[in-house]
């Protein structure tokens, strides 16, 4: 082999191969896409979760959108609220005000209390069963139980007791992604702090109502006449409360018939245990 021959091979492909990457890098430079350095900034006080509950496909898409004026500064619901008011300062805007959240499942109806209109055996997700006649309860505003609340949530926030879904708050990020999974809309974000709810969604009449369910709002509007602050209110057969009037003094949950409105310190198993030592102790549920 001429050696002659291969140090010129050699030479050429070296050549080659810097001409290339001279080529390469002006081109880089010629149609290099600018980014805009505040994306970098707003990506650095986002969570890094990836929820998803903001709409977007993860923090990165966010930050993005936020830059470009697509979404605003708060639109990240797991964000502290100094994060958000640092995203804000990086967009040269004022700091909304905004209070913790958490999610809320606005339902009793426990195994023991719902009835059943039949026996469901298909696929273990909620929107499934909700296909089949709104699923196997009567109540057709009643929680499904069978999670897919829980398969959503990337906090791991809620598990399922007894048929019915429960929030571990402390877990609970406020991210809205149950609320969007959950085909009955029996999900809601209510300030972290409240200290009260009401579990039962059912717009029916009472007597219908009683049908479905044992602890189902009747619509007797003794909560709303024990509720000297007009914080709870009877509408479409179903009692809701205003959390930015409510103070917290637990009339309504005394004057409660059917035993549905909860303080904020009865969940998880509490909630199962609190209505098995009401059964025990022989208490009426009207």
């Amino acid at each position: 082999m001429d050696l002659k021959n291969v140090m010129w091979a050699l030479i050429w492909f070296a050549a080659m191969g810097l001409s290339f990457g001279l080529i390469l890098a002006v081109a880089s430079k010629i149609f290099a896409i600018k980014s805009d350095p505040r994306i970098s900034q707003v990506r650095e006080h986002l969570p890094g979760a990836n929820c998803g509950g903001c709409g977007y496909a993860g923090c990165d898409a966010l930050a993005e959108a936020i830059v470009n004026g697509e979404a605003k500064p708060s639109a990240c619901k797991v964000a502290a609220p100094e994060a958000r008011a640092l995203i804000s300062a990086v967009m040269g805007q004022k700091a909304e005000t905004s209070i913790r959240m958490r999610a809320q499942v606005m339902c009793s109806g426990t195994s023991e209390f719902a009835r059943k209109k039949y026996i469901y055996e298909g696929a273990h997700d909620c929107i499934a069963a909700a296909k089949l006649g709104g699923g196997d309860k009567l109540c057709p505003n009643g929680c499904i139980g069978l999670g897919t609340c829980v398969s959503v949530c990337k906090f791991e926030a809620i598990k399922v007791i007894n048929g019915v879904s429960v929030v571990d708050y402390k877990k609970c990020q406020g991210c809205g992604m149950c609320i969007n999974a959950c085909p009955k809309h029996i999900i809601k974000l209510i300030p972290y702090d409240s200290r009260h709810w009401v579990g039962c969604r059912s717009v029916d009449v009472g007597a219908k109502t009683r049908s479905y369910c044992d602890v189902g709002c009747i619509s007797c509007h003794m909560c709303e006449k024990a509720c000297e602050a007009g914080a709870i209110k009877v509408n479409d057969f179903v009692a809701s409360i205003d959390f930015s009037k409510c103070t917290g003094c637990g009339k309504c949950v005394e004057k409660c018939p059917r035993k549905i409105i909860w303080s904020c310190d009865v969940q998880g198993e509490g909630l199962v245990i609190r209505r098995e030592q009401l059964i025990n102790e022989g208490e009426k549920l009207a």
